[in-house]
């Protein structure tokens, strides 16, 4: 599979009815990295066979997703996955991943319009609501719009790291990639007054030192239970969860980019000993710090250089 030259090759499938906006995100985010050679196969591009042989193949949102998409594109993305690829739907190109029986007892999400419909039409996916992006296994599936990016920067970050995905993200003047946990929408969002960033730079400010729930409450003026309301409305997640996340991003940063020893990065990302933060990142990343260094590491470098001080961008 893939290039010759090392390339990993995306295919965006394009559908009848494809979105040209989702077509469009993965096209611009591959392309700003020499790593992925990127191809658009079917309605407004090559033969639909390239996209079988693909490293990565993309299914952009389509319109009418209760109408079936045509046979040849559905066997064209079964025999990529059967292969071994990498399969991303955006928004509703997840109808298509679900019509081939590929998400039959896998975690799945979608635009928030289209869940009751997911689920409805395919009662074998696990439907999650709420969410920016969901991976499975080698499936990752996505909400529309700003999640398709979110999902492409976090295919990248997979692939060359952290640092890499930061630079594609500045290339596309978006922000840096938001977890998969996050959501795509809140019911109420806080007034700008309210807002809780000042607390969440602060915090990234301060990232190896003792951080709690009551200290980021007495930063933010407010009570524990009000900031706790408050942060989980803004950011979707709990503090402390948003906390060890952006310790887990420091830190790969920091095995990318430093010389740094294990328990040298341990205290300042504030996971205290080396044995927790192995066991934190094993957990979060799927592989320990010294396997993620090797990784990302480029072989034959004479070693990466010193980290700069800088602030992490929130998210």
């Amino acid at each position: 599979m893939g290039a010759e030259d090392g390339e990993k090759v995306v295919a965006i499938l394009a559908v009848p009815r494809a979105y040209a906006l989702d077509v469009s995100i993965p096209e611009h985010v591959f392309g700003r990295h020499p790593g992925y050679r990127v191809v658009v196969c079917g309605d407004r591009g090559l033969d639909l066979t390239e996209a079988e042989s693909a490293d990565i193949v993309i299914i952009p949102g389509y319109e009418d997703p209760h109408l079936p998409v045509p046979e040849e594109y559905l066997k064209a993305l079964r025999e990529a996955v059967n292969q071994g690829a990498r399969a991303i739907a955006i928004c509703t190109g997840v109808f298509a991943l679900a019509a081939c029986g590929m998400l039959n007892g896998k975690a799945a999400t979608t635009h928030w319009r289209h869940t009751d419909q997911l689920r409805e039409m395919y009662p074998g996916v696990d439907v999650v609501e709420n969410r920016l992006f969901v991976e499975d296994g080698r499936i990752l599936t996505s909400a529309g719009g700003g999640a398709g990016i979110d999902a492409c920067l976090h295919v990248v970050q997979t692939d060359f790291g952290t640092t890499v995905a930061d630079g594609v993200a500045k290339d596309v003047v978006f922000s840096a990639a938001r977890g998969a946990h996050e959501p795509q929408y809140v019911e109420a969002p806080a007034p700008a007054r309210e807002s809780l960033r000042a607390t969440r730079e602060w915090v990234i400010d301060n990232i190896g030192s003792s951080i709690t729930v009551q200290r980021m409450a007495d930063h933010s003026l407010l009570s524990r239970r009000t900031f706790n309301r408050r942060f989980l409305r803004e950011t979707g997640m709990p503090p402390m969860r948003w906390v060890a996340a952006q310790r887990v991003l420091r830190a790969r940063r920091l095995l990318e980019n430093s010389d740094w020893s294990v328990e040298r990065i341990a205290g300042e990302t504030g996971f205290g000993t080396a044995a927790n933060f192995r066991t934190i990142f094993r957990r979060e990343v799927g592989v320990t710090p010294t396997a993620y260094r090797t990784s990302h590491t480029p072989s034959g470098s004479a070693g990466p250089a010193a980290p700069q001080s800088r602030r992490i961008p929130d998210g």
